[in-house]
This record gives structure tokens, sequence and C-alpha cells, in this order.
């Protein structure tokens, strides 16, 4: 038996699942300097999470000759990398993720991370078995280009009414926008939830725990 408003709920991972956002972003700032170039602003490097890592950093750092742009990514990795160990899921997560699934909503990731980032954090969160499908920046379109949501729609049959994208970016949201699906959004993670208005989210949650009860009681 299939919920009742939304068959698919579409999650955005860094900064709405897992609490990555200060580590990505002083990656990003990091990997600038190590290229001599000047440290990217904070919120300036918070803002491009959720977009695929090329399209993040031509934003964040434009002008830069395009053959750096490797360069700058494997700085970015490296920095990433040598402290991903030290952040994890928004406590809740979790459970929050259980609950829905015996709900029998079909969970789904739509991420800007690359497929080899997103399988290892899936790993390392013991949730490889938790979701149904997973699209990453690297094998679609990067958001907020409506691909990513589409793909996910036609591997369950699921018309755009009938699914929810939950994320805590513009760009999250601007995807569901843009592949004519309802959003909610998470006010913890990059983006400055007073930024939200315009997309319509159906609901502005401030902690895991009210996503949770928002979703249990309206998904």
């Amino acid at each position: 038996m299939r919920p009742q408003r939304f068959d698919l709920l579409a999650f955005d991972w860094d900064g709405t699942l897992f609490d990555s956002t200060a580590l990505i972003a002083r990656s990003i700032q990091r990997a600038a300097v190590d290229l001599g170039l000047e440290e990217p602003d904070y919120d300036e490097a918070k803002y491009v999470i959720g977009l695929g890592l090329r399209d993040a950093l031509e934003r964040v750092v434009p002008g830069l000759s395009p053959d750096r742009y490797g360069d700058l990514g494997l700085r970015y990795r490296h920095h990433y990398l040598g402290s991903e160990h030290e952040v994890a899921l928004f406590d809740g997560s979790v459970e929050m993720l259980q609950a829905l699934k015996a709900r029998h909503h079909w969970l789904a990731v739509a991420t800007g991370k690359n497929r080899v980032g997103l399988d290892r954090a899936l790993v390392t969160a013991d949730l490889t078995k938790m979701f149904d499908a997973t699209r990453t920046a690297d094998e679609t379109r990067s958001k907020p280009h409506p691909q990513m949501l589409h793909e996910l729609m036609r591997e369950f049959g699921v018309e755009p009414e009938r699914c929810l994208m939950i994320g805590d970016t513009t760009h999250d949201l601007q995807l569901a926008a843009n592949a004519g699906a309802p959003c909610v959004a998470v006010s913890f993670g990059a983006h400055d939830h007073e930024t939200f208005g315009e997309f319509n989210p159906l609901f502005i949650a401030h902690s895991t725990r009210e996503l949770h009860d928002w979703l249990i009681q309206h998904a």
C-alpha cells in the first residue's frame, strides 16, 4: 500500500542528511589557497554546495584558467577526504529514514556529489540498503537542471506531484521547481532559509526532528 500524498521522497545529501557544510566550504577555501589564489569568502563557498564539483568551483573561483580546475578539484578532494571522518549524519537522520521506509515511501538521494563520493558516504553511514535509488552529478545533469529528479521519477513511475524533494539549498529547491515537483527545505544546511520563500516550500524545518515530524504527518 503506497503512502497517501508522496510516493517518492528525494533527499539531498550534504547539509540535509549529512552535516558536511562547514567541511565542504573550508575545503574549497583551502584548495584555492593551495593554488595561490585568493581565499574565497566562506559564505560564497557555502553557496555552491549542492552543485556538481566542477560547476561549484567555476562559480566560486571564476576566471580561473580552464586547465587549472582539475588541479583545484584535486586539492579540494585532498582536504575534504582528509577530514571526512570528522563529520557524520545529523542526529535523528537514521531514525527518520527508517520511519519513512516503514511507511512504504520510496527513498532516493539526489546529490551534487560524485558517484564514488556518495557510495563511500553511504557505506560509512551504513545506509547502502536504505535508499531505493540514487543520482549523482557525474552521471546526470548537475542541479538545478531537472534531469536528476526526472530520472528518479521515471524509475519509479511517479508523477511530479507525487514526488517530494527535500534539501538545504536554493539549488535543491530550484531543481524541484524545474522538475515540477513540490519541495521541503531545511534551514540547518548551506543556505539561509530567508532565501527559500520564492520557491514556495511546503515546509521549512529547523531541525531533523521537525523534518521527521512533518514528513510523518504530511507526506
